[in-house]
């Protein structure tokens, strides 16, 4: 299991569960990143937080707690 903080700068990764409860699964939901959903990762800040990627045509960043709820392979 693998999740999206894991995932190195320049990789394109796959949704495949979002862990996490009620308001902030249903924010990361509301971002656009759902189930089965291509995930592209552009900049891992030199902290690790936050993360930038491209979801559906648009740029994000994610907290890395965000990120650690979102598995991916």
């Amino acid at each position: 299991m693998k999740t999206l903080k894991e995932t190195h700068c320049g990789q394109t990764v796959t949704v495949k569960k979002l862990s996490g409860e009620g308001p902030v699964k249903r924010r990361i939901m509301d971002m656009g990143i759902t189930k089965g959903v291509s995930v592209y990762v552009r900049k891992v800040a030199p902290l690790g937080d936050p993360v930038e990627v491209t979801v559906r045509g648009y740029e994000l960043s994610l907290r890395k707690a965000d990120a650690e709820m979102i598995e991916v392979e």
